[in-house]
């Protein structure tokens, strides 16, 4: 069992907050078993930020992506040619989707699915996995994936009904669990009803973590762990062994 290892799949270590103490927060990780962090980015500055960190810290591995709530066509086509000229230091595109919830208006709406869709034929076209935002549009998410022809997918902190989710769990998609699970009723349902074959560890950190008001970091993975294991009824060592071949058969050999 201790060959495996715990991955946060979706953290945001280019964040600011990170910048004072972040051979601390590494440290922490590795301390509880973590073993690799996807760091995600939400603009451009992240994402060459994402670029550099991975190249300074073995256990990082980085991704580039535009957050759905920039609605700047320009910003994508800016993003997508970072991600064709790094795509060789990347493991995902990411994060990208859909937010439903900050941006109500259909005008705003069409406009995500048009930059959305673009990246979901980049990563296809690089073949990268693709790291999605859902926020209140679960069911949009999946249903455009499936027609683009999305194939590695992670859904990261899904906030929909497990029935929205089953067509992505039938497509082979992944849904990754955040420590805020112990908080929330809707994540704890989730975790309930879905394969453990289709479960990854995340921790969206500095945010999702176990109480709202606290910086969260990635050593909270195993907080994840925990959770997902008292939820099913199996141990803690059966969790990371799944979540690791999991993970594995999303991001293969670049995690």
């Amino acid at each position: 069992m201790h060959d495996y290892k715990i991955v946060d799949t979706h953290s945001h270590l280019a964040d600011p907050v990170f910048n004072s103490d972040l051979d601390e927060v590494l440290e922490r990780a590795q301390t509880v078993g973590v073993s690799a962090i996807v760091t995600v980015s939400e603009n451009l500055r992240d994402a060459r930020r994402n670029i550099e960190l991975a190249a300074r810290y073995p256990i990082l591995r980085a991704a580039a992506g535009l957050y759905p709530t920039h609605l700047d066509i320009s910003q994508a086509q800016d993003m997508t040619s970072f991600i064709r000229q790094e795509c060789s230091g990347l493991v995902a595109v990411g994060e990208v989707g859909l937010d439903y919830w900050a941006v109500k208006e259909e005008s705003g709406k069409g406009l995500q699915r048009e930059i959305f869709k673009a990246f979901v034929d980049l990563a296809l076209e690089l073949d990268l996995p693709l790291n999605v935002h859902s926020r209140s549009a679960g069911r949009h998410v999946i249903a455009l994936l499936l027609k683009q022809g999305a194939h590695k997918v992670q859904l990261h902190a899904f906030d929909g009904k497990a029935s929205a989710a089953l067509p992505g769990v039938e497509a082979g998609y992944f849904f990754s669990i955040p420590p805020s699970i112990i908080r929330s009723r809707q994540k704890q349902n989730l975790v309930k009803q879905l394969p453990l074959s289709c479960l990854l560890i995340e921790t969206d950190s500095p945010v999702l973590g176990p109480t709202s008001d606290e910086r969260n970091e990635p050593a909270n993975a195993l907080i994840s762990v925990n959770a997902i294991a008292e939820l099913k009824n199996v141990s803690r060592e059966e969790v990371i062994e799944a979540t690791f071949h999991n993970t594995f058969r999303l991001f293969g050999e670049g995690i």
